[in-house]
């Protein structure tokens, strides 16, 4: 490796001509910014609802649609466990809790190249490649017979899916405003919940298909990998890469589009990879609240999402039956992200809104931990409630997009940030051990401590954006609207531009 010896003066002169260049060749939407300044901004103010409208009604029920197949793709092996699949592919012992941790893994590997990938590609023909390699490899599932073969193709699909939520992260950061963001962000991952929902009566469904040539849960690999090769090419063909070529919007609109995200100061999508960012984002505290945060949800996320039909099953219910019981807690899922989602969309609540997420799963889980086991109905619904942890994770997603900017600082934290998150995924499922069926005791115990921290670390870091707000205020750190706007394209930090306000 080279080592480089320039004296100081040159490497700072150096610095400094990267972030003239940076600023010169500029940000994909500058342009479109620069021409939405000959506008009326009262005009423009009028124009961006009804821009914003179509953004809502076109733009994210396509997000929503594939994050849906995104999940049920994962959540797949959750429904096929209960119709033999252990049995079919000789899975022994925590076999299976390896195939889980499988998909983490790939996602591992693939999380940091991902998001500089995303940062630099057009993320709409991007991720309908993409999804259409995973439709491919959903469907190969069903041609496994062995635990190697079951551990490769998961490792693979979790590779391949592992742009989906930075791309959705940064796209919904380059369409809507900040006060937005949180909100929206909500629906797609709320998904989650109505793929839980069709996830298990589909598997319901196909469990019921008794005639069948294949097995029941090969059945449920064929379908699902289908359904999303036929979505790919919608997405290739549809999905925007952003504001500034969005096909549903005319020239004006997009030039409203971008004016509207102006005020993010973060701007849109930048081609250049700039070292001294990945320094700054390696040296600021708030990454490392990130990235404990981000472990702490991934093992709770890991755990509640490939060990609920096992706990509920663990209550003494068939294998059909406990399927079905799963889908309430999609139901649990929409209400909590669509209700803390909205929550944080009032002024100063996006922190409020993520720790109260949190309580009803520390609630559910002591009653796991004390309810009789012969109370199973109260046992489920304490199951039920783990799913609320999906308003939680992903509004505590939107926080790197939201108050990290400078385009290769926001990739490298939000790389590191799914590294880690990845890294608690793979840790769950092996705090389930099986000798402690039904109750899983320890793990019980584990996860109501990653809760506690999850509380603890946002509080901590609520604060430390609010006093560093506070700071830049009694500075006198303002300027201009329009200077501020313009800065947002060049590609600043958040600690390089002084007008940046973190949101809390």
């Amino acid at each position: 490796m080279d080592i480089d010896k320039s004296p100081p003066a040159v490497q700072e002169a150096d610095e400094t001509n990267l972030k003239l260049d940076a600023q010169l060749h500029g940000d994909i939407a500058q342009e479109l910014f620069e021409k939405s300044l000959q506008y009326d901004p009262a005009e423009l103010q009028r124009d961006a609802v009804k821009v914003r409208r179509k953004l809502d009604f076109i733009v994210l029920p396509m997000m929503m649609t594939t994050y849906m197949l995104s999940f049920l793709d994962k959540q797949t092996l959750n429904y096929s466990d209960a119709y033999g699949l252990q049995e079919d592919t000789h899975m022994k012992g925590n076999d299976y809790s390896w195939v889980s941790s499988a998909l983490y893994f790939g996602w591992l590997v693939g999380a940091y190249p991902s998001n500089l990938a995303m940062q630099r590609l057009p993320i709409g023909r991007s991720i309908g490649c993409i999804m259409f390699v995973w439709g491919v490899l959903c469907m190969l599932q069903a041609t496994v017979t062995s635990f190697s073969g079951f551990f490769a193709l998961r490792f693979f699909l979790g590779l391949v899916e592992a742009c989906i939520s930075p791309a959705w992260v940064l796209l919904t950061s380059m369409l809507w405003t900040r006060d937005e963001q949180p909100l929206r962000t909500s629906c797609w991952i709320g998904t989650n919940g109505v793929s839980s929902i069709l996830g298990a009566l589909l598997s319901w469904g196909l469990g019921h298909a008794s005639h069948a040539a294949l097995p029941n849960w090969k059945l449920i690999f064929l379908v699902v990998g289908a359904l999303t090769i036929c979505w790919a090419v919608v997405i290739f063909f549809y999905l925007p890469d952003g504001p500034h070529n969005a096909r549903m919007l005319s020239e004006y609109e997009r030039v409203v589009a971008v004016w509207r995200i102006s005020g993010n100061r973060t701007g849109v999508q930048h081609s250049r990879f700039l070292s001294y960012q990945v320094r700054e984002a390696l040296l600021d505290p708030k990454t490392y609240l990130h990235l404990l945060m981000a472990v702490s949800y991934g093992i709770l996320n890991g755990s509640v999402t490939n060990f609920m039909s096992a706990l509920i099953e663990g209550f003494g219910f068939s294998d059909i039956r406990a399927t079905l019981l799963q889908m309430p807690g999609g139901a649990i899922a929409v209400f909590g992200c669509l209700t803390f989602g909205y929550l944080s969309t009032f002024k100063n609540m996006t922190g409020v809104a993520i720790m109260l997420g949190n309580i009803p799963g520390i609630v559910g889980l002591a009653g796991i931990m004390t309810i009789s086991i012969e109370h199973r109905y109260n046992l489920v619904a304490c199951a039920w409630i783990q799913s609320f942890l999906g308003s939680p994770v992903v509004l505590n997603w939107t926080l790197p997009a939201m108050n990290v900017a400078g385009h290769t600082k926001r990739s490298t934290v939000l790389g590191l940030y799914f590294i880690f998150y990845c890294a608690g995924n793979i840790a769950g499922p092996h705090l389930f051990l099986a000798n402690e069926a039904p109750r899983y005791m320890s793990a019980i115990k584990a996860l109501e401590t990653c809760y506690a921290a999850c509380v603890v670390l946002q509080i901590i870091y609520t604060g430390t954006c609010w006093m560093q707000n506070r700071h830049r205020d009694r500075m006198g750190y303002h300027a201009q609207a329009e200077d501020e706007a313009r800065e947002g394209f060049s590609d600043l930090t958040d600690m390089e531009n002084k007008h940046f306000r973190y949101r809390l």
